[in-house]
């Protein structure tokens, strides 16, 4: 099986160096991808679940531009949705009625929604939800969970990142995941004094297992919260619409204040939304928070054409079938080479380590013997399943494990 070269993405990146800081930033910069030389770090063209490099690589994409691309690159409907309501107006000096229509389909669709506001990035809206709980409660403290993730405002940010004070996390307190003892000790503690709990509605960290809410969880931690005056939102930036089309809180039996959600909203379109329940309506309208690009128009448009695609074909579903059959066959093409490979978070979204590995070289190696045979894994972060991924690509996918495990075995490495 061939196995791929980066001639001309190392050539851009060299380029891009000179002019970008980093080269790539964030969490496409080549710094978590190892081997380094696995991986490219440029792209020429996408369509459905594969992209290819600039240097003509092809790849099954399992990282979906790290969400975004729900129903697969360049789908028909939402780029057509898209292209129709540019054509009309995108920015614009005043609000468009796309605007208010999607608003309506989320309230629709969303059990928790009584209202919805746009913006651009997830940070954005999960931003925003922090201060509509510090508006409505008058409080300070915010609740959220050792290792998530919710942007990169400062005091979204683990303490220690550079550009990031120590006055920036003097109002979050961060408690274990599934650790409700901790959660009541808090409240105990700083109750008068907490806006609110953030949290992903599964814990999704970096570099670790991913690990699901304990049988009622949740609703212990809605209870409290609410006993408590507080404020109960969810982070579904990552994982909205990819569990459950009415918020990932359906799946798991419990109804938030607030839910964020971006990503899969619009299929690779930028957009994020708030929704949150009609007793915040007021504290939501009286809180400003807004951006030079919010209301183009057309990311409406392509956000109402996904999420009818992704109900007529039970999306949420489908991906977690497809996940299914992904996973089981890597933990079955693994066994037969001698590994262990742990599947955790849910099958749509899974995250994957091979278990015979105590500092994450071994699952590095696989990860990069698969991306440059041309399956996209990356090593530190959850994978997903899209709806355009098909049992082809799996199986594909599936013959390329094989051949990475192989490599590994014979002692090729990154040859």
């Amino acid at each position: 099986m061939k196995t791929y070269t980066y001639e001309n993405s190392t050539a851009w990146f060299k380029r891009a160096v000179k002019v970008i800081p980093c080269g790539i930033y964030g969490h496409f910069s080549p710094a978590p991808c190892v081997p380094v030389d696995a991986y490219p770090f440029f792209s020429e063209q996408a369509r459905g679940a594969r992209f290819w490099d600039v240097d003509g690589n092809e790849f099954i994409d399992y990282m979906c531009a790290y969400g975004p691309m729900v129903l697969g690159y360049g789908h028909p409907a939402v780029d057509e949705a898209y292209l129709k309501q540019r054509a009309e107006s995108d920015a614009n000096s005043i609000a468009s009625p796309r605007m208010v229509e999607l608003a309506e389909m989320l309230v629709d669709m969303i059990p928790t929604a009584d209202w919805a506001f746009f913006a651009r990035n997830g940070a954005d809206v999960t931003n925003m939800a922090v201060m509509v709980a510090r508006s409505a409660t008058g409080r300070k403290k915010i609740v959220t969970v050792k290792g998530g993730y919710h942007g990169t405002a400062p005091w979204m940010q683990a303490p220690g990142h550079h550009g990031v004070m120590e006055d920036d996390h003097q109002h979050v307190i961060r408690i274990p995941w599934n650790d409700l003892k901790a959660l009541e000790a808090v409240i105990a503690e700083h109750g008068k004094d907490i806006a609110g709990l953030i949290a992903t509605p599964y814990h999704h960290p970096v570099f670790a297992d991913n690990e699901l809410p304990a049988e009622g969880y949740w609703q212990q931690v809605t209870d409290m919260l609410h006993k408590n005056g507080s404020i109960v939102i969810v982070d579904d930036v990552r994982a909205g619409f990819r569990l459950h089309l009415g918020g990932s809180c359906e799946r798991y039996g419990f109804r938030p204040d607030l839910i964020a959600f971006s990503k899969a909203i619009a299929n690779g379109y930028a957009l994020s939304a708030l929704v949150g329940v009609d007793a915040l309506r007021v504290n939501a309208s009286k809180v400003f928070h807004t951006g030079s690009f919010w209301f183009c128009a057309g990311s409406f448009a392509a956000a109402m054409a996904c999420l009818k695609e992704l109900q007529r074909l039970d999306g949420p579903n489908l991906m977690r079938e497809l996940g299914r059959k992904l996973t089981d066959g890597i933990v079955s093409c693994a066994a037969s080479h001698g590994y262990t490979m742990k599947v955790s978070g849910e099958l749509s979204m899974p995250y994957l380590r091979i278990a015979n590995d105590d500092n994450m070289m071994l699952q590095q190696a696989w990860c990069g013997e698969c991306t440059r045979r041309g399956a996209f894994f990356t090593s530190h972060h959850n994978w997903f399943l899209s709806t355009a991924h098909t049992e082809e690509d799996i199986n594909r996918t599936l013959d390329i494990c094989d051949e990475a495990f192989k490599a590994m075995k014979e002692g090729l490495g990154a040859q």
